[in-house]
């Protein structure tokens, strides 16, 4: 579909407004030269930094080629879209912070705590094509959710959406980083955006933050440390040496959010998908680890979360629980009995993996003996 140079301009404000009334928070359009992005990528890759997701790697450049992994693509319409619950009030950090300190309280990342977000941006986004499609006709598109090899902080950089932080992450002046992103390929030359400047300054909190010491430094990321990448993508043992430092995070982490000063504008989300379910933003290890297979799988339908299968889900809470372990058999002995308790009902779990975290879990209390 050819439309007239003209109208280009127009038409890109029109898909912004549209955006906005689709749900997301901003809408910007970069163009597919991400050339610069190449060294970098690969060094990451050659030093094993993606760990097991070989999918990283699997399909080489195309990552930083858009036009080659979609040919014929000119541009790319960015989307980012708030998560933060309706309800967060404004100290939500500070009660981010007190729910993780207590140490049999389960944590979950506030991103999963909602609907499948995938989903989410998917529809709405192919409602933003539909859109398009209806104001000029048919036209080259293809719609990405963290579903492909796509640089999706660079192109949202690149479309003047915010800027990488230290950790890796997007940073917005006005909203944070308590966003998602999404793409649209496009055959349409639309006018671009102008990327916008950092403004991380001489802040390192991130990289001191970290409890794995994931961030080598600023911009530098080592998935293989990340309690995301462990609690999210690893299929199998966590590393013992690493066990003690996840602490109760059960799925993700966002100690590195939760201390950026930017994170004081995180915006709340103008959707009600990202609103809590499950009570997950108050459950205890415990109670989860009761969660047979079947509760799991109904309970987390179209949660982002059901990914992992219950099989990792054990994993990740019996590495939980005995942390809490060991902490409580230290300072509160008497709360080590329901601790206890709860790993035994998977002392004999099918799952090697299951049983190996749960002894390991155990030998914590005995550790303080």
């Amino acid at each position: 579909m050819t439309v007239p140079d003209n109208n280009l301009a127009t038409l890109a404000l029109t898909i912004k407004a549209w955006g906005r009334e689709l749900g997301f928070a901003e809408i910007g359009i970069a163009g597919v030269d991400l050339s610069q992005e190449e060294a970098g990528l690969q060094a990451w890759l050659d030093a094993g930094h993606h760990g097991d997701m070989d999918y990283m790697a699997s399909h080489g450049m195309k990552r930083a080629r858009p036009d080659e992994l979609v040919p014929g693509t000119l541009r790319i319409i960015t989307a980012r879209m708030n998560y933060l619950p309706q309800d967060a009030g404004d100290e939500w950090r500070d009660r981010e912070e007190r729910h993780a300190r207590q140490a049999a309280n389960a944590t979950v990342s506030v991103y999963a705590r909602g609907r499948d977000y995938h989903k989410v941006l998917r529809s709405r986004l192919q409602q933003l094509a539909d859109r398009i499609r209806g104001e000029i006709g048919d036209f080259g598109y293809r719609v990405f959710t963290d579903s492909a090899p796509v640089m999706e902080v660079a192109l949202a950089e690149k479309s003047g959406i915010g800027w990488r932080g230290k950790h890796t992450l997007l940073l917005n002046r006005d909203a944070g980083s308590m966003f998602f992103l999404g793409e649209l390929f496009t055959d349409l030359p639309l006018p671009v955006d102008a990327p916008v400047t950092s403004h991380c300054g001489q802040c390192s909190a991130c990289i001191d933050i970290c409890p794995t010491q994931a961030i080598l430094g600023p911009y530098r990321l080592d998935a293989r440390r990340c309690i995301s990448y462990l609690t999210i993508e690893l299929k199998g043992s966590i590393p013992v040496e690493l066990r003690p430092l996840i602490g109760n995070r059960i799925y993700g982490c966002d100690e590195c959010q939760l201390v950026c000063p930017w994170n004081k504008f995180a915006q709340r989300s103008s959707l009600p998908d990202f609103d809590v379910r499950n009570g997950l933003d108050a459950a205890t290890l415990a109670e989860l680890f009761a969660w047979e297979e079947d509760e799991f799988n109904r309970r987390l339908e179209g949660s982002p979360i059901r990914r992992i299968g219950h099989e990792r889900w054990l994993r990740n809470l019996a590495v939980g629980l005995g942390n809490a372990l060991r902490e409580v058999s230290a300072d509160h002995p008497g709360q080590a009995a329901p601790l206890i308790t709860a790993l035994q009902t998977r002392a004999t779990h099918p799952s090697d993996m299951v049983r190996e975290h749960v002894a390991w879990a155990l030998e914590q209390g005995r550790l303080q003996l």
